[in-house]
């Protein structure tokens, strides 16, 4: 199927049953609401135009007061787990790495960091292949097929979420038939980059990114600027009205880059976190346990 019809079935009730589905749904049923509402104009009898099908503009909000950095759970931040499960991402490798960073009054707070997909992406404008770059709904993928492992888009990236293959990993036996996708980027190929990808491959089936799901309190929501609507699984918003309502800010957004993540400030507090207990379990990835030979490197 065409990419763009891909798209337009996120509407449909073939995602229904899930909590992105649920609400790409609302907004389809909308627009078929109005559409009925107007006189009918019969179609033309010849070379129909094709109706037209709105690209999505995936986001992410990150809400810090949510994130306690999976503290209270006693475990290193689900969120990164469950990608580097998802995508079997070899040590050290994490594609949402979660920071622990000073606050001005004293404290610290947590902060997820996947790669910021933005729309004015320095590591696509210097990539001398073309192998990295970015899709109609914004999304910014690197093709290890096409990647020469020259590593310039790591040196341009400001926010240092790109990472290199020094080996090929093999992978445990649930990936044994795993194709390679940019979306997905599994099995790793040496000698190339990779980083998050926002799972748009999950979105199109109606699921919320591997972060959002592994995500125990609900601090990670995913979206569709188009429709103006995100969910973190249980909850559905009006994505510019909760941007606005709760100070929503962006990485470093004097750069000009025009980042995809947004994050609500805050350190925790609204599941109860003290801003003054430091500290977070390091990063596991289980997956490399479960096969012989596994292959880590230093970054």
């Amino acid at each position: 199927m065409k990419r763009r019809k891909l798209f337009g079935s996120l509407g449909t009730l073939l995602f229904a049953s899930s909590p992105l589905g649920a609400l790409l749904a609302a907004g389809h049923r909308a627009r078929v609401a109005s559409a009925e509402a107007e006189p009918h104009v019969a179609a033309p009898t010849a070379s129909p135009a094709a109706p037209a099908q709105r690209v999505r503009r995936w986001a992410m909000v990150i809400d810090l007061r949510m994130c306690d950095g999976c503290q209270s759970s006693g475990k290193p931040p689900q969120c990164t787990t469950a990608c580097i499960e998802g995508h079997f991402s070899p040590e050290p490798m994490q594609f949402i790495e979660v920071y622990e960073s000073e606050l001005p009054g004293g404290g610290t707070q947590f902060i997820p960091t996947p790669c910021q997909h933005c729309q004015n992406a320095p590591c696509v404008n210097v990539c001398p292949v073309a192998a990295t770059f970015a899709t109609p709904e914004g999304v910014v993928l690197v093709d290890q097929e096409r990647c020469i492992g020259c590593r310039i888009c790591m040196e341009a990236c400001p926010y240092d979420r790109r990472f290199f293959n020094w080996g090929r990993p093999p992978l445990p036996p649930e990936a044994t038939f795993i194709e390679y996708d940019p979306e997905h980027q599994a099995p790793a190929q040496k000698g190339t980059v990779m980083k998050c990808n926002f799972c748009p491959h999950l979105a199109r089936a109606g699921r919320l990114p591997y972060c959002a799901r592994g995500c125990p309190n609900n601090a990670l929501y995913y979206g569709d600027l188009e429709e103006d609507l995100a969910t973190n699984g249980r909850d559905v918003v009006r994505l510019s009205r909760f941007l606005a309502e709760n100070s929503s800010y962006r990485l470093k957004e004097h750069l000009g880059t025009e980042p995809r993540v947004f994050y609500i400030p805050g350190y925790g507090q609204l599941v109860g976190r003290d801003p003054y207990r430091r500290g977070r379990k390091p990063t596991q990835w289980p997956w490399q346990k479960r096969v012989q030979g596994g292959v880590t490197w230093k970054r």
